[in-house]
């Protein structure tokens, strides 16, 4: 392991917890209705859309893990959920050519719904049946526009994080 991976594993754990620490202490009291920026699971998909699918589902789990921490719901949910939305992101973004700036809130209010859906469905299958309720939906519309708002400085912090020239185009 070369310095530069050291120094990269170090940035990335400092966004991590500096992103967890604005979602459980600022984020979580920004309320419209039942939704507010899912900060965690919106790293997880810049992970996978700046580092590809295998790395940003790495980004993406362990993302989850910490949001796994602080709530109340089976341990490995957000991150078995937000691994998969990583990933998922990082094998589109394979297909994608342009590197323009709006690429990424795009990205993070499609990706931010469809992981808020994916949570819900994964939790209705492991006997958690009272979060496939119809306001998934509106907090999933809520959260994603959330996230896209939020995506710019996290693009510009994750592309910090993994010192990535590719990464920087999305950045500016």
């Amino acid at each position: 392991m070369g310095p530069g991976q050291v120094s990269s594993r170090l940035r990335l754990s400092v966004v991590l917890l500096v992103a967890l620490t604005l979602h459980q202490s600022l984020f979580v009291t920004l309320r419209v209705d039942d939704a507010h920026p899912q900060v965690m699971l919106l790293v997880a998909v810049v992970g996978g859309l700046l580092a590809g699918a295998e790395r940003g589902a790495l980004i993406g789990f362990a993302a989850g893990l910490l949001a796994d921490l602080f709530v109340q719901t089976p341990l490995g949910l957000s991150a078995l959920t937000f691994a998969l939305v990583a990933f998922g992101v990082g094998s589109l973004q394979a297909g994608i050519v342009h590197t323009d700036w709006w690429i990424g809130p795009v990205t993070a209010f499609a990706a931010s719904f469809a992981g808020m859906v994916l949570y819900g469905v994964l939790g209705a299958i492991i006997g958690q049946a009272h979060y496939m309720s119809p306001r998934l939906l509106l907090a999933g519309v809520g959260a994603g526009a959330m996230n896209a708002v939020l995506a710019v400085p996290v693009v510009r912090a994750m592309s910090w994080a993994l010192d990535g020239k590719a990464a920087a185009a999305y950045a500016r």
